[in-house]
């Protein structure tokens, strides 16, 4: 495996600070956006690189020489009454990402998504179709992946929710959005996301929920 030099978005997020250690154990260079304040959330031998993930002139020139982009802001614990946050945080900065992994000529772009359709969190949902558009349209080899929700330390409770989808997935009628919408772990997740940054594709990828889980 070659190393990749990585640039990396949400990187002291939950999913994000725990994929930079495992990256950068797999021997990859990594760059790590963050805010000033939230450096020292970064694992050890990560480039730390201090800038506002909402203007990408403010890390355009530590991004170069990345031949691969993994973007992961997001606003956190999402909701339906976070709708306009959605716009202003989630798609301004996958906006940002993507126009500055173009300019910088990066190789491959890795899209934290959500699984769609769904039956809510329609302003979340449409945020993130928004960015994956812009991302097809870039032109840019890219992975995106959708989760609905990622099981871990903190985020326990849908396990109660299990029972009704195994059970959902039993009828025709409801099986296909079942597998879609089932939890995955945090672990599957960056397995996952492991795998897309070690094996970049041509063109478009796209995980869904039943390709995270076999991870």
């Amino acid at each position: 495996m070659n190393p990749h030099h990585i640039f990396l978005t949400g990187g002291t997020g939950y999913i994000g600070s725990r994929l930079a250690s495992i990256l950068i154990a797999r021997g990859h260079h990594v760059a790590a956006l963050t805010r000033d304040q939230s450096r020292h959330k970064l694992p050890e031998n990560c480039r730390v690189v201090c800038g506002n993930a909402l203007d990408g002139d403010s890390y355009a020139a530590a991004a170069g020489g990345a031949d691969t982009f993994v973007h992961l802001i997001g606003v956190s614990h999402p909701s339906p009454a976070k709708a306009r946050q959605f716009i202003e945080v989630d798609l301004k900065s996958a906006q940002e990402a993507i126009r500055v992994a173009i300019a910088v000529r990066v190789r491959h772009f890795v899209y934290l998504s959500v699984a769609q359709p769904a039956p809510v969190m329609h302003a979340y949902i449409e945020a993130r179709r928004a960015g994956e558009q812009l991302l097809r349209e870039s032109g840019l080899d890219a992975t995106i992946v959708r989760p609905w929700y990622v099981l871990g330390p903190g985020h326990r409770w849908p396990y109660i929710l299990l029972p009704l989808y195994a059970v959902a997935k039993l009828f025709p009628s409801t099986r296909d959005s079942a597998q879609r919408l089932a939890p995955v772990t945090l672990r599957q997740m960056l397995r996952t996301l492991e795998m897309a940054v070690d094996n970049p594709p041509t063109g478009m990828r796209i995980f869904e929920a039943p390709q995270i889980r076999g991870f």
